[in-house]
């Protein structure tokens, strides 16, 4: 067998119609002005960084060391930007972030380290706005914590007893809206009204507009529930079992029969008001209002007696203002917010949100902000190139579009005075 060897030829061709679009796209000029200004003396600007940090990603990469040992040498002759040192993108990183920010619940003692970064966020949704982010639509808005398990010097033990860190995540669709990082001892209800204030702030500096919101049961709180009623039309929450509410459920006499997989289960609805006692406590009465209870119930297999309700079935139950819809329409709007945990496996398994680079809080936040923004371009494109080339569908995954479409051999020449990208293979693409 013969070897004809080539230092100009490339296998990630097709990632220089990725970076194409970018360039369409502006996200250049977005990145050097919305980012701290760099010395004119400085060899790589903000987007020979942002870009060299998510061809990682669109090569199949899954560390910043890939830079240097997989993918500078191919990326090197490209045109569009120049291809940075891992170390040196990982100290631009490291001056983006902000101090961690320490809270104490207001009748806890923990000390919870939150880790804010409002530039990173409001760069994230002005990035959003040119990729197509409808401001203006009835937008549903999904939020949820997930867990990071790692060891890092700064890391703490989460609820699952491995140490970590609980990121709150917002979503538009499959469009990562809002990261803020929180240290593993800090769960997914402490302090979440001041998460989702922050949340709101940010959204309405750009406009954007949300009329529905869905969350699971951290989000059942007095304060929370009041704030979303402002700030949205509709909400959808999973409510925390109580002896309260299990008395409310039990005077429920007209159950529909349902059938959930090759289960047999119940679906009824009450008016009921929440957190009465905590509203006399804080003589706070007036916030006091009345939804709607969408309860399910499924039979116990143990066949256990509820104390309250006086039968052996597990309860589940959606506090609503939606009054329009059926209990089986808004029960199964609600579980339609499964789809977040789909995106946190995207985030964790194609994004690098399993591998966390720096040592400190404050320093991965800005690591899981950016990876974002390389979640939010990949749909983008992924929805893009679909149009124009019949092997992608909207639906990949990265890695499918990686061996369709990223690894195609080419190379750069220049004839008269002007670069063109030789693809090697029968690829018939349009841009």
């Amino acid at each position: 067998m013969k070897l004809l060897k080539s230092n100009q030829i490339s296998p990630f061709g097709g990632l220089n119609f990725v970076v194409k679009e970018f360039k369409k796209l502006g996200l250049g000029n977005l990145l050097n002005t919305h980012l701290p200004p760099l010395s004119p003396q400085c060899k790589y600007q903000w987007k020979d960084i942002l870009y060299a940090f998510w061809s990682i990603y669109f090569c199949g990469g899954d560390c910043i060391e890939d830079i240097g040992i997989n993918l500078k040498d191919h990326l090197k002759r490209n045109p569009f930007f120049k291809i940075p040192s891992p170390d040196r993108v990982l100290d631009r990183f490291r001056e983006l972030s902000i101090p961690k920010d320490l809270f104490t619940a207001p009748r806890g003692v923990s000390l919870h380290e939150f880790s804010l970064n409002p530039c990173l966020n409001a760069l994230n949704l002005k990035l959003l706005c040119k990729l197509n982010l409808d401001k203006q639509q009835a937008n549903t808005l999904d939020y949820d914590n997930t867990i990071l398990f790692t060891n890092k010097s700064d890391s703490r033990s989460t609820y699952k007893r491995a140490s970590g860190y609980c990121p709150s995540v917002g979503i538009i669709g499959n469009k990562i809206v809002f990261v803020e990082n929180r240290n593993g001892n800090s769960g997914a209800k402490d302090l979440q009204f001041q998460t989702l204030t922050r949340l709101f702030k940010e959204l309405d500096k750009q406009n954007i507009n949300i009329h529905t919101f869905r969350a699971d049961g951290a989000s059942y709180q007095f304060d929370i529930i009041d704030l979303i009623s402002k700030k949205t039309k509709m909400f959808y929450i999973r409510a925390v079992m109580s002896g309260t509410l299990a008395q409310s459920i039990a005077t429920i006499k007209n159950w529909e029969e349902v059938t959930l997989g090759n289960q047999k289960a119940y679906r009824a609805e009450i008016d009921y008001t929440p957190f009465i006692n905590i509203a006399q406590k804080r003589k706070q009465k007036h916030k006091l209002k009345r939804y709607r209870l969408v309860v399910t119930k499924v039979k116990r297999d143990d066949a256990q007696i509820n104390a309250f309700t006086n039968d052996a079935y597990n309860y589940s139950a959606i506090i609503t203002n939606d009054w329009e819809q059926t209990i089986h329409q808004v029960a199964y709007f609600y579980h339609q917010r499964g789809t977040i945990e789909k995106e946190f496996d995207v985030l964790k398994n194609d994004f690098g949100w399993n591998n966390l680079p720096f040592s400190k809080l404050e320093q991965n936040t800005v690591f899981l902000l950016f990876t974002a923004m390389c979640r939010n371009l990949y749909q983008y494109i992924i929805e893009l190139f679909s149009k124009t080339y019949k092997h992608l569908k909207a639906t990949f995954r990265i890695k499918k579009f990686i061996f369709r479409f990223i690894c195609i051999p080419a190379k750069w020449i220049k004839t008269s005075r002007q670069y063109q990208l030789r693809i090697y293979g029968n690829i018939h693409f349009k841009t």
